[in-house]
């Protein structure tokens, strides 16, 4: 099976099973950084993630008389699955994953006929639902290596995952902590500012800590995927430079009250967001141009969001309104077709 398409994933004609599969291989180094700081629970949520999506993929495919094995084979669920499991929290119950999980396969990819149909990243999609309706199982992230005062190994994240039991004389608070978003959002709202802000040890170098040491291994990967030709630079390029130039502009006029612009781009999902989420073929812009405009509207709706809105992260977001963008931003920036006068 093999296709030809402008979009962002692919450069001329490719195998979807292996660009699927490079997508996820891209993602394998950022994913053993986390569990050195955070602790296996990442890797625990994609494997319950990818489970969970593939079964529901071929149930749903079962259903509709479709082909099943051809379509588990081509790796889309997978990749759903390895997104949904990264951008969620470590610690996540297990049915939260599962929930997520088919969401994402059965009402924001099959219910509009497939891969290459959907109107929404599915992924993003489940994610703002579980954000938006388990707030509190949303927000139980680990803290850094180094910073808890107490860690769970494997067997005691597994026993906390599906029996939400912890270790004797263990509490929640003890392994869990506010990310460096999150923190910057409530004190700068107690009037604190940004320099007195950034000494707590939840803040790294240039973004969270940890979080951005994984960062920089998602930005790695982003860059093989560009030299792979996966992906193209137009997305990431977009997001990352009006992200930037928005935080530049606004922590140059107040630096009291707005954060870095290194610190925006590597805290949270920016690097995700800008190189496994935004590039999504099926969801975003189709032309050069277009993706350069679908890239800077994420990368502002990012900004205003962390800055004005309710969500500290924002990435999810700015990303499922631009989909909904993509095809007016197509509308416009159509290239003229060969052969016939510009109207």
């Amino acid at each position: 099976m093999s296709f030809t398409i402008s979009s962002p994933h692919t450069h001329g004609r490719a195998s979807v099973t292996q660009v699927m599969l490079h997508v996820v291989y891209a993602l394998v180094p950022a994913i053993a950084a986390h569990t050195w700081f955070f602790g296996p629970g990442m890797v625990i949520n994609i494997a319950i993630a990818s489970a969970t999506a593939l079964a529901g993929e071929a149930a749903v495919l079962q259903l509709r008389g479709r082909p099943v094995r051809a379509a588990l084979t081509d790796g889309s669920a997978l990749v759903t699955a390895v997104l949904l499991g990264f951008a969620l929290p470590p610690l996540a119950p297990w049915w939260l994953v599962v929930v997520g999980s088919l969401f994402a396969i059965i009402f924001a990819k099959q219910l509009y006929g497939g891969l290459g149909q959907n109107p929404f990243n599915p992924a993003m999609a489940a994610y703002v639902l579980l954000l938006v309706s388990f707030p509190r199982q949303m927000t139980a992230w680990p803290a850094p290596h180094g910073l808890a005062r107490d860690s769970l190994g494997i067997l005691e994240s597994l026993r906390y995952v599906f029996t939400g039991a912890l270790p004797a004389g263990t509490e929640l608070d003890a392994i869990t902590s506010a990310t460096a978003l999150d923190l910057l959002k409530t004190e700068l709202h107690r009037n604190h500012t940004v320099g007195e802000i950034v000494t707590a040890p939840v803040f790294g170098n240039v973004g969270g800590a940890g979080v951005e040491v994984v960062s920089l291994f998602v930005l790695l990967g982003g860059i093989w995927l560009l030299y792979r030709r996966v992906i193209t630079w137009h997305v990431p390029v977009g997001m990352l430079g009006a992200l930037f130039a928005l935080a530049a502009l606004f922590q140059f006029m107040d630096p009291d009250t707005h954060a870095t612009p290194l610190f925006h781009l590597f805290a949270g999902g920016t690097m995700l967001g800008a190189f496994f989420i935004a590039t999504d073929p099926s969801t975003g812009a189709t032309s050069n141009r277009g993706r350069i405009l679908f890239g800077v509207g994420v990368g502002v709706l990012v900004y205003v969001i962390r800055i004005w809105g309710s969500y500290p992260d924002a990435v999810a977001f700015a990303v499922l309104l631009m989909n909904v963008a993509a095809p007016t931003i197509d509308h416009y920036t159509r290239p003229r077709v060969f052969g016939h006068a510009q109207g």
